[in-house]
């Protein structure tokens, strides 16, 4: 049953994420400087809140991890901000760590369309969410990731409701006091609660850094458990500009001390594969025992050195 107009206004004006800072009252008063030191001083509070949340970040990373090893995904669902935000996070996953554009992917609430241009109807449909769900073929394999700064928004919930019948692993992503955590059927609620935003209800500010900081953590811990950095250096970039091709080169040549030529060498002897060429120099084996050995290892590189075929 839909909500009625002075229901969906009364739940929206208990939220936490549309209350007045009172930091920032007399904002349209004030000079540009003094503008942004308020704007500065709030965002100091984002990591803050974060760092308690990291339990549960650790939980659902664990969950990532183990889903991806079993063939499963992990798939966004949000609305504006947080629905760009979580798209953003799943494209820059292939450039960065060579996985597949299926593996983590976003959702938005209104399509392609919207991350350019605000659908914002789009977003007040439990069904629209679930109906997202079945296209996407979600299933018990997947972990489904829901991000709502107010945990509200309907396309959130009936994504995440959907994703929970199919018997995927759900997370929740949300700037909302954990003790208000309202959506009994996710399995991992993540809840950085960064208060008020300088402008009321304006959450692409201080919960939309929020947001963006959880998605780092999120993938970025899990192509490091993965295997996909050897040391703090991305190893599993894919070759699709100029930039990343010599960025590889120069990754070969700080970790195995090889000259740019050698680099360039091993690299294409290896296809452009960083973690073979790494194996092929450290180890000092052909292209053909780097490759089982890494193979091995469950691609991680320094596993793959040590081996004995």
């Amino acid at each position: 049953m839909r909500k009625t107009t002075k229901t969906l206004f009364n739940e929206i004006s208990n939220l936490a994420t549309e209350q007045r800072n009172p930091n920032s009252t007399d904002i349209d008063e004030l000079s540009t400087i003094e503008i942004l030191k308020i704007i500065n001083e709030e965002d100091k509070k984002v990591p803050l809140a974060v760092e308690k949340e990291l339990p549960y970040i650790e939980k659902a990373v664990e969950e990532i991890v183990e889903a991806i090893k079993n063939g499963g995904r992990l798939l966004y669902f949000g609305a504006g901000t947080s629905g760009r935000l979580g798209v953003v996070d799943a494209a820059e996953c292939p450039p960065t760590f060579g996985t597949p554009p299926e593996l983590v992917q976003g959702f938005i609430a209104g399509g392609e369309a919207a991350m350019f241009v605000a659908q914002e109807g789009a977003e007040d449909f439990e069904e629209n969410g679930a109906k997202d769900i079945e296209l996407a073929k979600v299933t018990s394999k997947d972990v489904v990731c829901g991000i709502a700064a107010s945990r509200r928004t309907p396309y959130v919930i009936g994504a995440i409701k959907k994703a929970k019948e199919l018997g995927a692993t759900t997370l929740y992503i949300t700037c909302t006091p954990r003790e208000s955590f309202n959506i009994e059927e996710v399995d991992i609620p993540i809840c950085p609660y960064v208060g008020p935003e300088v402008v009321m209800g304006s959450t692409r500010m201080k919960s939309g850094t929020a947001q963006k900081l959880v998605l780092n953590m999120l993938t970025t811990t899990t192509m490091v458990r993965l295997g996909k950095t050897y040391e703090n250096m991305m190893i599993d970039l894919q070759m699709t500009n100029k930039k990343l091709v010599e960025r590889a080169k120069r990754i070969v040549m700080m970790i195995t001390g090889v000259d740019y030529e050698e680099a360039t060498k091993y690299l294409e002897e290896a296809n452009y594969h960083v973690k073979t060429a790494l194996v092929m120099i450290l180890a000092e084996v052909s292209l053909e025992e780097a490759k089982k050995r890494l193979e091995k290892a469950d691609g991680f590189v320094r596993k793959a050195i040590k081996i004995t075929l």
